[in-house]
């Protein structure tokens, strides 16, 4: 669940409880629907967010731009052991307890850390759907592999030969 509270002192308080994942994205997205010209700050605040996956850092990753380009500072606070340890595994950072919160801070650490969740959501979406087209009946046995086109389209490839 996310919560948001606008505050009339021009800070935008999003607090997240919960899960930080796919299903976050609506809630982030809508939390600035409503930013005016008197609000300077989003302040996220992440003490309820016990976990958070690739997608839900893609879209915190996401609201932090968003919330740039209409012009306001932001600052996450709160940062949990998971979603921390998540960012760090994500940026290649080892060992537990890495400043990884502070780090978000920086906006090259932002943008190494969005390559490498997208890259991770890629394979997962690869992992789960694009393999499931290649046997269309579940079956590896005597059927000709279908490999999907970036148009969505399939194309047939030869059998390999001795079967």
């Amino acid at each position: 669940m996310i919560a948001t509270d606008i505050q009339r002192s021009g800070t935008v308080l999003i607090s997240v409880t919960g899960t930080l994942d796919e299903d976050a994205g609506p809630a982030l997205r809508r939390a600035l629907n409503d930013v005016t010209a008197d609000e300077r700050e989003l302040m996220v605040d992440l003490h309820g967010a016990v976990s958070m996956d690739s997608a839900g850092l893609l879209h915190l990753l996401a609201m932090h731009r968003r919330a740039e380009n209409l012009g306001l500072r932001v600052l996450v606070v709160g940062w949990q052991p998971q979603p921390q340890q998540l960012m760090a595994d994500v940026a290649g950072i080892r060992g537990r307890g890495s400043a990884t919160g502070e780090r978000y801070a920086v906006a090259g650490f932002r943008r190494l850390i969005k390559e490498r969740a997208q890259r991770a959501r890629d394979l997962s979406d690869f992992e789960a759907r694009w393999l499931s087209g290649v046997y269309p009946n579940g079956a590896g046995g005597d059927v000709t592999p279908r490999v999907p086109t970036p148009q969505g389209r399939h194309l047939s490839t030869p059998r390999s030969r001795g079967r």
